[in-house]
């Protein structure tokens, strides 16, 4: 896979998880990202490659290719900060320790289904946001 896009790898039967995807999509007027499901062929290559343990990270991985790969709330905060303008301003939550933001994260993440619902198959995207998927 030759990108040089940067790749966000997500729970593609997660509601919020699939509703943060809308959310990036429509942010991201630099045509910045890619992305690609945990669940899919693709998203498990680029877990593989990095050797990232997914029992540690079940929800979203951003991937800077030649870069860095970032979990959990660096990788939500750096995505952010990618949209421009007041976006920007995110790196201040980026000051607060990971350890105390990764927990809240992860406490989100662990509770996603149950407070906003799960699908039964990864999300289809559109013919017109095809070209932004991966997988």
């Amino acid at each position: 896979m030759n990108t040089t896009k940067k790749i966000i790898l997500f729970d593609g039967v997660c509601n919020l998880c699939n509703n943060a995807i809308q959310f990036i999509i429509k942010h991201d007027k630099k045509d910045q990202f890619r992305f690609a499901t945990l669940q899919g062929e693709i998203g498990q290559k680029f877990i593989s490659e990095r050797n990232i343990d997914q029992q540690k990270t079940d929800s979203i991985i951003l991937i800077e290719p030649s870069v860095a790969y970032y979990l959990k709330s660096t990788a939500a905060l750096k995505i952010g900060r990618n949209f421009g303008s007041i976006w920007h301003l995110l790196w201040i939550l980026e000051q607060i320790p990971v350890s105390f933001r990764d927990w809240i994260y992860s406490y989100i993440a662990k509770n996603r289904y149950k407070w906003f619902g799960k699908k039964d198959n990864c999300m289809i995207p559109t013919p017109e946001l095809k070209s932004k998927f991966l997988d």
